[in-house]
């Protein structure tokens, strides 16, 4: 594992699609942000859960990729979402804290909060610690080389 301080990812991809924002990455806690706009909004015109569970699954493997370092890769296995409170605008905030770390597997706490720090969601999300992420997607087998 190396010591450099970790770099905050860029929101490109997804993440900048839904306007996430990362405030802090590190590998004992991940702070993120998303202003809740129209388009994240479910038929009803409350905030998607969808978008919950993306929260909760970013967070978490974050922080996770961010500790395991150069050890390899990390890929969700789990993710179990409760929606606890609907809303419709503002700006929620995530934190990710680790519960377990081990050799293969790691299990993260997310809780999601409104501007009034009133709990939105909270989530847990299972990662399994990887050296070679490469064959994933491949039908198990290894890439052509």
């Amino acid at each position: 594992m190396t010591n450099d301080p970790p770099t905050i990812p860029t929101t490109s991809g997804f993440d900048g699609l839904i306007g996430l924002r990362y405030d802090q990455v590190g590998p004992d806690r991940v702070e993120l942000s998303l202003p809740v706009t129209p388009h994240l909004l479910q038929p009803y015109g409350i905030l998607h859960g969808g978008v919950l569970c993306t929260l909760v699954e970013t967070a978490a493997s974050v922080g996770a990729a961010v500790w395991f370092g150069d050890r390899g890769n990390v890929v969700g296995t789990a993710n179990h979402t409760d929606f606890l409170r609907a809303i419709r605008g503002g700006t929620v905030s995530a934190v990710a804290t680790p519960i377990h770390r081990g050799r293969t597997q790691q299990l993260w706490l997310v809780e999601i909060r409104d501007e009034q720090e009133r709990l939105i969601a909270r989530g847990q999300l299972r990662v399994a610690n990887v050296t070679d992420a490469s064959h994933l997607g491949q039908g198990g087998q290894p890439p052509p080389e």
